[in-house]
């Protein structure tokens, strides 16, 4: 991660805390880049801070890994103890934080810690995301994705950066993602709730990123600075 600079204040001059959320290809991480691109919200992706810390070595990498290598779900507490002990370095910024928190108990704990001023939820149909994901491929050791409908690589099969190769998540294949996107359902039913009741969620509905991304776009420009006043809504 960059170091911190300047303290970036929302539209009200306070310090914007952000959520991003939204099922396995909702278009989550495209928006997330948008979003930092257009506005001054540093972003932290759940998925990048695990990919680091793995390559790193470092504590949570080394205990993130002997769960990912069994197949199994990373426990709250460790990507709760992962994500503050990032953002303590972030005090002085306004952050957008995409795929954290997934379960009521990372947003409890979340919220001991910081105020959360805006929670913003995608809502993709199930059929959208079960056609997205069939043809999602990424490169394991950055995160990049692809898409062979809209986003596909330079050459078949290889990452455009690096030539390496591509794989398809087992959690992407047909026969795993219904169970996949039923987890992810019933564990961020009650986070939605929890900030449905705070007042802090607005939702976005829709079928293509480029058509969600305006709506977006005109809402965080009430509450947090662009990065270029004279910048469009283009991507």
């Amino acid at each position: 991660m960059p170091p911190p600079g300047p303290a970036t204040m929302g539209a009200s001059g306070r310090l914007l805390h952000a959520v991003l959320m939204g099922a396995p290809g909702s278009g989550k991480r495209t928006l997330a880049l948008r979003i930092t691109k257009h506005f001054q919200l540093q972003k932290f992706s759940s998925g990048d801070l695990l990919r680091d810390n793995m390559l790193r070595d470092t504590e949570f990498g080394v205990l993130a890994k002997v769960f990912m290598d069994q197949g199994k779900l990373i426990p709250d507490d460790i990507m709760t103890r992962l994500t503050l002990h990032e953002l303590k370095n972030f005090t002085r910024e306004s952050w957008l934080l995409c795929g954290f928190p997934r379960t009521l108990r990372q947003a409890e704990a979340l919220q001991r810690v910081y105020q959360i001023h805006l929670v913003m939820n995608l809502s993709v149909p199930v059929e959208v995301i079960r056609q997205r994901l069939s043809a999602r491929w990424i490169h394991p050791s950055s995160g990049r994705v692809y898409n062979l409908e809209f986003n596909p690589p330079k050459a078949v099969g290889v990452d455009d950066l690096t030539g390496e190769p591509l794989v398809q998540r087992e959690d992407d294949r047909p026969e795993t993602l219904n169970e996949r996107l039923k987890a992810y359902e019933d564990q961020t039913k009650p986070v939605l709730e929890y900030y449905r009741q705070k007042g802090v969620l607005e939702t976005f509905c829709g079928t293509e990123t480029d058509k969600i991304w305006p709506c977006v776009y005109a809402f965080l420009q009430t509450k947090v600075p662009q990065i270029d006043q004279k910048a469009s809504v283009t991507p």
